[in-house]
């Protein structure tokens, strides 16, 4: 039902661009024919958001990964610095939200370790809708912000860092084999909101992966059985990812253009002060509005480092086939 929902989807995308085409073609001739500007302009309009519209549906034609259509886990956690990294993770956090929203997935928080004054410490969302994952796996790395601090009373500029990590949610016709001898499993007690019983009792789990050191940890139901239930879904997540990456710098090994995005390189600088710009470093993509781009509007971004990868990807293949 889901692929057939899919390629409904795409057939009816399809089919409108067509008819917006032909539709306002025929608008144009008539207008032209009769000396109407305004239905002209009209039609120009309309055909300029129909061309808006393609790129957009071009672009998710490269979504073509093993996992690109799944649904996603986005970790976000803040770096060094205390109550500002703190509050800069939290402001990431919220623009992934906004994002998600905007998009029409559903969007769940599975877990959050808040900071001591303010912000979090760490942030997990679960991203659950058609390509989440295609769309948002350019997006692991670390973010930068440059501002002046509302936490400093001589009113600096702080440059504050958080770092991001985006792996595919695994589902159900991928098979990863984790022995339970390979794991272990703690419980714990959960922090911040949730009620008496959830802040008193041990639901929270954490489970660790020995072979690779992995940590995943879930926190937001009262079930501590539904808790380590999802572990278990983000750790075999998690293993798939890092898999998926393994083979990746394999068919990349060769390019010399090679751009590394792993976990702990910076990808984008988002700077308030002492002027407004928010620059992605690996694409050279800037919008001069940060207000709208920590409100959810990273399309821009997501858009050409997705171009990006793609091109990279075929140069890698190009330059092992000579």
């Amino acid at each position: 039902m889901r692929d057939r929902t899919r390629l409904e989807t795409a057939l009816k995308n399809y089919r409108d661009l067509e008819s917006a085409l032909s539709d306002n073609v025929e608008l144009i001739e008539m207008g032209e024919a009769e000396g109407d500007d305004e239905v002209v302009a009209e039609a120009e309009a309309s055909l300029r958001a129909a061309r808006d519209v393609a790129a957009e549906r071009e672009l998710e034609t490269l979504l073509s990964g093993e996992a690109d259509a799944n649904d996603t886990y986005l970790e976000v956690h803040a770096g060094a610095g205390g109550t500002e990294s703190n509050d800069w993770a939290q402001m990431l956090l919220r623009m992934y939200m906004r994002w998600g929203e905007a998009k029409g997935y559903k969007v769940d928080l599975v877990a959050e370790t808040q900071g001591d004054e303010a912000g979090i410490k760490s942030a997990t969302l679960q991203i659950k809708g058609h390509n989440a994952y295609g769309w948002l796996r350019t997006e692991s790395g670390v973010h930068r912000l440059v501002r002046i601090s509302p936490y400093d009373s001589q009113a600096r500029r702080h440059t504050s860092f958080a770092s991001v990590w985006v792996y595919p949610i695994v589902d159900d016709s991928i098979e990863i084999d984790i022995p339970e001898s390979d794991v272990r499993i703690d419980t714990y007690r959960a922090s911040g909101a949730g009620g008496q019983h959830v802040n008193t009792t041990d639901s929270a789990v954490r489970i660790t992966h020995n072979p690779t050191g992995i940590v995943v940890q879930c926190q937001n139901e009262r079930s501590q059985h539904k808790n380590k239930a999802t572990a278990w879904t983000m750790l075999r997540a998690r293993i798939y990812e890092a898999e998926l990456q393994r083979r990746e710098e394999e068919a990349q090994e060769q390019a010399a253009s090679k751009t590394d995005i792993g976990w702990g390189h910076q990808i984008r600088s988002y700077v308030l002060q002492p002027y407004q710009l928010v620059k992605d470093l690996r694409t050279g993509v800037e919008i001069g509005n940060p207000s709208a781009v920590l409100d959810g509007g990273i399309d821009p971004f997501l858009a050409a480092a997705l171009a990006n990868k793609v091109e990279e990807k075929e140069q890698a293949t190009a330059e092992v086939a000579e």
